[in-house]
Order: C-alpha cells, then structure tokens, then sequence
C-alpha cells in the first residue's frame, strides 16, 4: 500500500479540507490520474495517483485535513482490470455502428412509444404523463419540465399538474412556503476572507473618499474600436483596462497609496502589482496583475481573462493570488451603485468602481445626460493622508476622462515642452 498524503501547499498553510472524491473506493486509477479536489484558505488544488493501482478512501469529503495527513492509500500490486482502457479504433467503430443503428432503434422506440400509449400512458417527448394529466397539459399550455411528477417511474398525475397551475413559477419540488433550515459548514476559503475583512476593519484606520467619473469618452473609445481591437488582439477591449493604466500612473505620483505599514517602517514599492478582485464560486479570490504598469492595453486585458478563467474554475495558483501592492474591485457588474470596499490587507487603499448610469449633470453652465460612474477610494488614514487619498482619486478621474493622457501620464503637448 502506497500512502497519498496531504502535500504542503504554503507556509503559512496548515490544514486544508477534502472538498471531493473524483474516484470512488476501490476504483482501479492510473499513474498521475487526478483522484480528489482539496480546498486550501487560499485556493483549489488537485491530489493525483502516485501510482497506479486499486484506490482506497480515507478521508471524506468535508473532512479538516492536516498537512501530512493521509487521505488515500493505492495498492499498487493490484491487476490492472481487463478492457480499463478502449482502444481507439474500437471506440470508433462502435460509434460508427451506433450511428448506422440510430434508425433502426428510432423505429424500435417509436413502437415500443406507441405500445406503452397503448397500455394507458402517454408520452410527450421525454415526460411521462397519464392521459387525463396529457390532457389537461394540452389544454391549459403548461410546461411539463415545471411540473413535479409524483407517479411511478416519473410519471405525472392529474393532481401533479393542477398543482403546477395553482402555483405557477414554483419550482419542481420545492414547496412554495417553505421554512426549512439547513446547515452548511464553511470552506475555507469562506473563513479565511471573513478573517481577513474582519482584520482589516480592526486593525486599520480605514477611510473612505468619493469622487464620479463621466464615463463617455470611455464607451467612445470602446465602441469605435472594440473590433479592431480584438481582430488585432483576440481580447476584448474593456473598462479594466484604463482603470488598471490610470492607477498605475496615480500610484506613481501617489506612491504613499501603494505602500504599506510593517510594523514601525513603511515599505514602497517602486511597482505596481494589482490585485483584481474576482467573485468565484466558492468565494472572494483576488488574483494578481504583476507589474501592470509596464503592461500594453492589450496585455492588461488579457491577464484580467487569464486570471479571472482560472478563479472561476478554482485552478488559480498560491503564486497568483500571493502578493499585491494596490487592489481594484467592480461591484458595478453587480449592479451597485455605491459602497465603501474594504482593504484587502496588508495594502493600504483599494478601489471601488461602481455601475454606470446616465444622471443629469451640469457641463458649461447646460444640463445634460452622461454615463457617470461613482468612484470609491477606501485608504488607511495610518499611512495616507487626506491629501494624497483625494489627489490619487481625482488623478484618477482626470486620466479616465481624457484617456489620451493614459499614453504619457501627461498631456502629449506638456510632454513634448517638458513641461
């Protein structure tokens, strides 16, 4: 029996919990073949066969693990069962077979269809129904897929779909007041974010400044260019983008907003690495862009594809979401219109960018209507002050309204003076 232990996944990583069995017990697995999901505070990681050979479970899933801790054991003197593995032509020949024996079973089907309508039971499509039921579907238009079946072998009664009609919208199977309770334990991915956002309200003298940005020169520049764009780049062109550029060039004049306290020193950073906050399934994840600042447009947008991919499909490494010097998250896509974010430790600001929303606004002494977008820079007040959060923030708002200064930092006449 070979031993499959819990491997160390970061220093400062202790146990980890065993999400999902992708192998059963007693499943015959080959060298390499992943055979469980684990769940770190940080990230989703895979456990694989060392050798190939009979597995056997020993953990559960839900079960805390420790680092070290065996969570499987394979028999590697075990015989490899006959026919574990198809042989390709075969496989091909057995789906041409199928192919040419897809009419035949069609008619087979439709008279065997045609005798079970025979014995009292009709068939729409895939849902089995009684005749009065099949009916009364008919008749008042009702969608069998929202009807929950409660006959034999899936079939549904006339009583199953008159209580579809009395509470239409209901979900199948869910009762229509309901007051269940359930419990679920926490990942721990879900803790550690509670933790940290905890953390960070105790432990700093966080501050949150606000200012709008008129978006239209933006969704200009995105509308009249997003095809080249992409025919030139294979990405799209999005918001994340200028945001990302404009930060980079604020952070450089504002280099307070993107250090941090370590314990009586202030550490700078003559870099800019943003942290992208990414709404994963399993929970909050904040990936990093490393040095954004020396990133084209193009290049920005495809690392913000890259990482927020991987965070939705849990493969985001230790090495991507470990660091950061400056953080930006978008309650917008949500659809929020203003909050107040919480740091994401130990950085000291992070950016909040919100929905776009057409408002009245007052532009040479005339009301018009443009797409406004409310910024919100959460800092704390330890290391910045007032000055620096609100010159950062209306930096900011400057490069995103006239985004042909994100090229130099500067106006392109300014530069060429030297001025």
């Amino acid at each position: 029996m070979i031993d499959i232990k819990v491997p160390t996944v970061g220093e400062s990583i202790s146990e980890v919990t065993l999400v999902k069995w992708l192998k059963n017990d007693g499943d015959y697995v080959d060298r390499d073949e992943v055979i469980a999901e684990l769940e770190s505070e940080k990230a989703t990681f895979e456990v694989n066969a060392e050798k190939a050979g009979v597995l056997k479970t020993v953990g559960k899933e839900g079960d805390t693990l420790n680092i070290g801790d065996t969570v499987a054991q394979i028999d590697e003197t075990a015989a490899k069962p006959e026919g574990k593995e198809e042989d390709p032509e075969e496989k091909e020949k057995g789906e041409k077979e199928k192919g040419q024996g897809a009419g035949e079973r069609g008619q087979g089907e439709k008279g065997q269809g045609e005798r079970e309508k025979g014995q009292g039971e009709r068939v729409q499509g895939e849902v089995k129904a009684t005749p009065v039921a099949s009916a009364i579907i008919a008749d008042k238009k009702v969608d069998p897929k929202q009807i929950q079946a409660s006959g034999i072998n899936g079939k549904i009664l006339k009583d199953d779909v008159l209580s579809a009609i009395e509470n239409p919208g209901r979900r199948p199977g869910i009762p229509a007041f309901g007051r269940n309770d359930r419990k679920e334990k926490m990942s721990n991915l879900r803790r550690t974010v509670g933790r940290r956002l905890v953390e960070a309200k105790n432990t700093t003298a966080m501050l949150t400044t606000f200012n709008e940005v008129d978006m239209g020169r933006i969704m200009a520049i995105r509308s009249g260019n997003k095809e080249k764009f992409k025919e030139q780049h294979s990405v799209n062109l999005g918001f994340m983008s200028f945001f990302v550029k404009a930060c980079c060039y604020a952070l450089q004049e504002w280099p307070a907003v993107n250090a941090y306290i370590d314990g009586e020193n202030i550490v700078y950073h003559d870099y800019c690495d943003i942290s992208i906050a990414v709404s994963a399934p399993k929970g909050l994840v904040v990936p990093v862009i490393r040095n954004a600042e020396s990133l084209s447009m193009a290049g920005i947008e495809k690392k913000v594809v890259e990482l927020a991919t991987k965070a939705r499909e849990s493969k985001l490494t230790m090495e991507e979401m470990q660091g950061g010097t400056f953080t930006l998250t978008n309650g917008g896509v949500f659809g929020s219109l203003m909050s107040t974010p919480i740091i994401n430790i130990p950085q000291s600001a992070i950016l909040g960018m919100h929905k776009i929303e057409e408002r009245a606004v007052v532009i040479d002494g005339q009301i018009v209507a443009r797409p406004m977008m409310y910024l919100a820079l959460s800092y704390d007040h330890r290391i910045i002050d007032g000055r620096e959060s609100v010159s950062f923030l209306v930096r900011v708002k400057e490069l995103l309204e006239n985004p042909e200064l994100l090229l130099f930092g500067k106006d392109p006449l300014k530069a060429l003076l030297e001025l």
